[in-house]
């Protein structure tokens, strides 16, 4: 079954300018000059029921006004939309009872309020009765391993607290589709990782279908089945997660610091960058010509290293080689 679909679906934003200053600014309304500006266009696409799907592309790109139309929070300039059978800007009640919503910057959870208030407060929001809804939090307070701060106030909660407990307040009424606007935003490796295998592990037992936009490609690598990539209101790619990693998640980025002076030896694939006088290095590593492994054991074998971080180039690098090789191709 299909989620979402989505037919030549295109937003233009309309504003009105007025001339330069401040003592314009009346009669700049008496004549204005129309700008208008394409946020979103002709984007055709499908999602199947049970997918988690990758939405990626740089700032700017149109993503949050494509997902704002998935929600009924916009309505299109044209094209057409279904989410779940629904239209959402003229069903936008009956969808946000089917929908749920994490956005990484912004909480629906009360801030002076332990997160099991607020979950009561949207389960009367979502209309469930109390039963059902002591049952839901019961269910995910063990899934997301809620129980030891559940009763403290999310101001007083870490970023990753606060986060599973977004997470879980998204899930509270049992949504077909849930829309992750950068879940691990600002988390660190270790907690980016919990989340995830939660995600995941949800997906898994309840089929729920998520739908994420992110600027962590380990989100995209660790999550996702496939991946859009949009860049000025066009949807340029759409391929399997596999395809992005064999083709454009090719390349790592290696920062090692040693106790005392080295000099990295050339090996084909890598290119090194010192710093502070050969106390710190910064590689580039083309995996396909030289495994990971390989250059790890090379710089170990040094005996001086005192730290060592492995990560992928960032999203922008990354969606840059894509429009690249499109272009090209």
């Amino acid at each position: 079954m299909k989620v979402i679909t989505t037919r030549n679906l295109q937003k233009t934003y309309r504003a009105r300018q007025k001339a330069e200053g401040l003592s314009a600014s009346f009669k700049a309304l008496v004549k204005p000059v129309r700008l208008e500006t394409e946020a979103v266009r002709g984007i055709s696409l499908e999602v199947e029921r049970s997918e988690i799907t990758a939405f990626i592309g740089p700032n700017g790109a149109g993503k949050s006004t494509f997902i704002k139309m998935l929600c009924g929070i916009l309505h299109p300039t044209s094209g057409d939309i279904s989410v779940l059978g629904l239209s959402p800007s003229r069903e936008r009640r009956k969808l946000a009872l089917r929908i749920g919503t994490v956005f990484g910057q912004r909480s629906q959870l009360w801030l002076h309020l332990p997160a099991v208030d607020s979950f009561t407060l949207l389960g009367a929001i979502y209309e469930l009765s109390d039963a059902e809804r002591k049952r839901r939090v019961a269910e995910l307070t063990e899934l997301f391993e809620l129980n030891d701060f559940l009763q403290t106030p999310v101001r007083k909660l870490s970023l990753g607290q606060r986060i599973r407990c977004e997470v879980a307040a998204s899930l509270l009424h049992s949504p077909e589709l849930l829309f992750l606007d950068e879940p691990t935003i600002g988390l660190d490796v270790v907690v980016k990782q919990a989340v995830r295998e939660l995600i995941v592990r949800y997906n898994r037992e309840y089929g729920t279908t998520v739908f994420l936009t992110s600027h962590d490609p380990a989100d995209v690598e660790h999550l996702c089945r496939r991946v859009l990539v949009i860049d000025r209101g066009v949807l340029v790619l759409d391929s399997p997660v596999e395809t992005l990693q064999s083709e454009y998640l090719a390349e790592k980025r290696i920062e090692v610091s040693f106790s005392s002076p080295q000099i990295i030896p050339d090996i084909p694939g890598v290119s090194a960058q010192t710093e502070n006088g050969g106390l710190k290095t910064a590689l580039t590593v083309d995996t396909a010509l030289c495994p990971i492994a390989g250059v790890v054991e090379r710089l170990s074998s040094t005996g001086c290293v005192l730290d060592i971080t492995i990560g992928n180039p960032p999203m922008e690098d990354i969606i840059a080689s894509i429009f690249k090789k499109e272009a090209l191709s």
